[in-house]
């Protein structure tokens, strides 16, 4: 059987380099328009891209020339005519309009081009995404989000998810959300790691890679109640071979966006040269050095406490790449953590401190394999033994050194894109008071 098709064949903004010369049709909703006696102009966005769209009086059709003025911004809307080139135009390229047809007419849209507060741009989400920052944004994050997904698949690592439904906390149970589950209670996950070392001991690399949940009572611009994370996990791999994991990790990223997303770094203004510079070795630094770093800033920094934003900005600023700050305090680390044996006050832990302020990136390190020693820790950080017995099972039958990292996908993609607040880098924030739209 053939198949039906217009006219015009539906192209996509993006490709218009590939028609020059011919009759298209282009798709999507407007952006803004200007007259100017015999000639208007139009911008068009179909999610790929704008283009400028030409009506020439005598060119294009009548009516279209005449009813120009009922395009307002956001009108859903096909334009056919003829691809030329224009280096001036937005993508290189310009229509020279032939005729439209308005599927849907927009009036008194709510985000007008003009300065709007921060609580009317969240309370109008779900328009302000068409917005071109939030559009470079968003398409930065999926480029992010693939980056992760081919740097593990690409180097055998098994993606297997985690429940969002747990029955133990992971972070600590200060920032648990509780939810009834029939007769008992579960939790929203603050982390799939716990069963990501299960699954690294089935498939010896593994993954997950989801959202998660943190009931923080925070109003900071490095944290969401809801977050997406990326979490691997490394049988037989130490504290130095989880270092050497997260360096290639974050340089991958970083550097595939910079090959892929240049207009959209473009559009957000990004120094590129911050980020072209983000390619392995990463500094290393003990947590003392750091402390030392901090103290000549923050004379009220005391040692052995964990590192407020503040702090971790104090220590990013002495470095042109992210830093990583190895072996905190056992004391300020979760139960899990695998105590260094060369000093029992320390853990074979890790966080990779993002560049220019941005905080936090990386989280992790080595765990805990020994059964008897993790039994005493549970009893020292006052958990219920019995809710990790599954958890320590693992260390009952067939134990062996492994760890692995977190890293939050929102906070990186604040940091590639060089925005202020990670609530723009996910679709729909949910926020320390804010659960809508």
């Amino acid at each position: 059987m053939g198949t039906i098709q217009g006219k015009h064949q539906d192209t996509y903004i993006e490709e218009l380099s590939k028609f020059e010369g011919q009759t298209v049709t282009l798709k999507g909703w407007v952006s803004k328009t200007r007259s100017s006696g015999k000639i208007k102009f139009l911008n068009l966005r179909d999610g790929t891209g704008i283009c400028q769209c030409i009506f020439f009086k005598g060119e294009c059709e009548e009516t279209s020339f005449d009813n120009f003025s009922e395009l307002t911004q956001e009108t859903a809307m096909s334009v056919t005519g003829t691809v030329r080139k224009e280096p001036r135009s937005p993508g290189g390229y310009e229509l020279g309009a032939q005729t439209y047809k308005v599927y849907s007419k927009t009036s008194e849209y709510p985000i007008s081009p003009k300065e709007h507060g921060v609580d009317f741009l969240l309370n109008n989400r779900h328009l302000w995404l068409r917005s071109k920052k939030q559009h470079a944004i968003l398409r930065i994050r999926a480029e992010v989000v693939a980056a992760v997904r081919d740097f593990f698949d690409g180097r055998g690592f098994t993606l297997t998810d985690a429940p969002i439904l747990t029955p133990n906390a992971c972070e600590g149970t200060s920032t648990l959300f509780e939810t009834q589950y029939f007769d008992d209670k579960a939790y929203l996950s603050q982390s799939g790691q716990l069963y990501m070392e299960a699954t690294a001991m089935a498939f010896r690399k593994a993954y997950c890679f989801g959202p998660t949940f943190r009931a923080e009572k925070s109003k900071t611009r490095r944290h969401l109640i809801e977050f997406w994370m990326v979490e691997p996990e490394v049988a037989f791999a130490d504290l130095a071979d989880n270092m050497e994991l997260a360096e290639e990790f974050v340089g991958y990223v970083v550097q595939r966006v910079l090959k892929n997303k240049q207009a959209e770094l473009k559009t957000l203004e990004r120094d590129l040269s911050k980020l072209e510079n983000i390619k392995g070795p990463f500094p290393k630094i003990h947590y003392r050095e750091a402390c030392d770093i901090i103290l000549k800033e923050n004379k009220d920094f005391v040692i052995g406490d964990d590192f407020g934003g503040t702090d971790e900005t104090i220590i990013s600023s002495h470095f042109d790449k992210p830093v990583f700050v190895h072996r905190y305090p056992a004391k300020i680390k979760a139960f899990y953590m695998k105590e260094d044996p060369e000093n029992k006050e320390d853990s074979l832990s890790c966080d990779l401190l993002a560049t220019e302020g941005y905080g936090e990136l990386i989280g992790g390190g080595q765990r805990e394999e020994s059964v008897d020693v993790l039994i005493q820790k549970i009893k020292e950080h006052d958990l219920n033994e019995e809710d990790f017995s599954w958890y320590l099972d693992l260390r009952r039958y067939g134990s062996v050194p492994h760890a692995g990292f977190g890293m939050g996908i929102e906070r990186c993609v604040a940091w590639i894109c060089g925005i202020a607040h990670v609530r723009e880098t996910i679709p729909f924030p949910r926020l320390y008071g804010r659960l809508k739209p």
